[in-house]
């Protein structure tokens, strides 16, 4: 009797588990992002997914924080708008238990102005914006300092701050500005840095290609990751989601659309330069 009621309770759970899998695979795959770029490959993808049997819901958020928080609780299956620099501090900061699970674009990094055409040009005291972000204004400054207009702390790297200035001999003023916001910045200030996409998802795709200096495209440490938590990393809804969009023709299509048309803003890591 024992080992009748045992069995039973066995397969009971054994259908349990398969139930609750069974509806975890039949909800839609959620995938967080931010506008622009990001997104507007994401849905291409995301079309041709359904088109498949995969369903998935895309969500926009307009800041990068709020993606990780909603990722961890639960309410994302997998987002994408971060790079590994960036989502490395975040598990840091966090601890959260999160996993890298495939490339993505690689945004190139520029400093932008429409007040003046060089370096030379920017007067004493002259204003210039850089993300309000930790990681973000780690790589702007690096960007400065190859500019030749600041000098870091020696060793610094891209984990450099405001803090981490050493040499400014112009007395720039500095001011921190949310990444996403940096776009709307540049008409405040004298010099800010910024990723070419979000000018040409602001109808300024022309400007985007006209910066006055370009970090190095090259440096997949910043390209943007599919990221999931440790325990669905190997949702094969995911794996089938992430293969898709790497392979997809109409997602290369999109991306470089996205950029104006300018194949020297971006690098798509997994083929190289489209």
């Amino acid at each position: 009797m024992k080992t009748s009621t045992h069995r039973l309770a066995t397969a009971a759970l054994a259908l349990s588990a398969w139930l609750c899998s069974t509806l975890a695979l039949a909800a839609p795959l959620k995938i967080g992002v931010t506008p622009g770029a990001l997104a507007d490959s994401i849905e291409v993808a995301a079309g041709e997914a359904r088109q498949k049997g995969l369903d998935v819901k895309v969500i926009e958020f307009t800041d990068w924080t709020t993606p990780n928080t909603a990722l961890a609780s639960g309410d994302l299956d997998i987002n994408y708008f971060q790079h590994q620099a960036f989502l490395d501090n975040a598990i840091k900061e966090s601890g959260y238990k999160f996993s890298s699970v495939g490339l993505g674009v690689l945004n190139n990094l520029a400093l932008f102005s429409k007040k003046v055409k060089r370096f030379d040009d920017l007067k004493e005291g002259a204003r210039i914006a850089v993300a309000s972000d930790p990681v973000n204004q780690g790589r702007g400054l690096l960007l400065l300092e190859k500019a030749g207009l600041i000098k870091l702390r020696p060793g610094t790297g891209w984990r450099g701050t405001l803090n981490d200035v050493v040499g400014n001999p112009k007395k720039f003023k500095f001011v921190e500005v949310e990444g996403p916001q940096l776009v709307r910045a540049i008409d405040d200030v004298d010099l800010a840095q910024g990723y070419p996409s979000h000018f040409v998802n602001a109808g300024q795709a022309e400007f985007a290609s006209h910066a006055l200096l370009y970090s190095d495209i090259d440096d997949l440490y910043f390209a943007i990751r599919f990221v999931t938590r440790n325990d669905n990393a190997n949702d094969p809804r995911v794996k089938q989601f992430v293969k898709l969009y790497q392979d997809s023709p109409a997602v290369r299509a999109r991306i470089l659309k996205s950029y104006g048309g300018d194949s020297k803003l971006f690098v798509l890591p997994w083929v190289g330069k489209p």
